[in-house]
């Protein structure tokens, strides 16, 4: 088997990462990926409907994000990861090697709907209320297109979702000396056996998502579902961050740089929430 998950009863004989069209390779990570895309728009046009906004404001601004998104999301990724490439430049247009990082992709979002809303004479914080839950929802889906790569898990584990991965299926850069010393032979095949982060982190993005969804109606003021986003993922990001093997690291350091964003997205969400909030309810006075 090359992937299982032993503790469910959940066994995949072969893990198949693309398909060839016409010879062209495509990555099932870039198919899931367009796949999160294309569910993120539409159910941020279906809540403009709901509020009496233009869809097509949306639609507009996910063709300048969608490409700007995964420029940020590369920049991040080698600005932490330079001495991989500071000898070969060229590779930094590689994106079919991987490396992509999401907060990255979330920075150049919000500095793209910033200025979109600047020239469409839009509240950045009204539309940003109703373009977060297309954003969470892609990144729910889109999570999964590390499962197919073998990669953004954890270290050891034996828990219930515990994820088994044969262990020459997986890159050396996945792997670390905590992974590898609890490595098991099976029938002659050796595996890793490690948290499913991307599992994790898939899951609670559609549970602050259901909440989100639920919260849109009682919000008290535009950008309170922005920040409960901010807040949300930033939370979760922030613990499960903390098992990941392959996390970007601060130069120099041990911290990881989106365990150490998440945290303050967080905080800073939870103090606009409170000030925002106390704000209406002075205004209502």
């Amino acid at each position: 088997m090359d992937v299982a998950f032993p503790h469910l009863g959940i066994y995949i004989k072969h893990l198949v990462n693309h398909i060839d069209v016409f010879g062209f390779r495509i990555a099932f990570y870039g198919i899931i990926i367009g796949l999160g895309m294309l569910a993120g728009i539409n159910i941020a046009c279906a809540d403009a409907k709901r509020r009496g906004q233009n869809p097509d404001l949306y639609l507009d601004f996910a063709m300048y994000a969608i490409v700007l998104s995964i420029i940020g999301a590369r920049i991040y990724y080698v600005v932490f990861e330079w001495d991989m490439y500071k000898d070969d430049l060229l590779q930094i247009f590689n994106l079919r090697g991987g490396g992509l990082a999401i907060y990255g992709g979330v920075i150049a979002a919000v500095i793209t709907l910033t200025v979109y809303c600047k020239v469409k004479k839009q509240s950045f914080f009204s539309m940003a209320d109703t373009g977060v839950l297309g954003l969470i929802l892609g990144q729910a889906i889109g999570r999964w297109g590390n499962f197919f790569n073998a990669e953004a898990f954890g270290g050891y584990t034996d828990s219930l979702f515990a994820l088994r991965y044969k262990l020459d299926i997986v890159g050396a850069g996945m792997l670390n000396d905590d992974v590898l010393s609890h490595a098991m032979e099976i029938d002659g095949v050796k595996y890793i056996q490690v948290h499913p982060t991307f599992l994790y982190e898939s899951c609670w993005n559609l549970i602050v998502l259901a909440f989100m969804l639920w919260y849109r109606k009682r919000k008290k003021f535009d950008g309170e579902v922005f920040f409960i986003y901010l807040g949300g993922y930033g939370l979760g990001r922030m613990i499960i961050e903390s098992l990941r093997t392959d996390s970007l690291l601060l130069p120099n350091t041990n911290i990881a740089v989106s365990q150490l964003l998440a945290g303050l997205c967080f905080v800073v969400s939870i103090v606009c929430i409170i000030v925002g909030r106390k704000r209406v309810k002075n205004a209502t006075k």
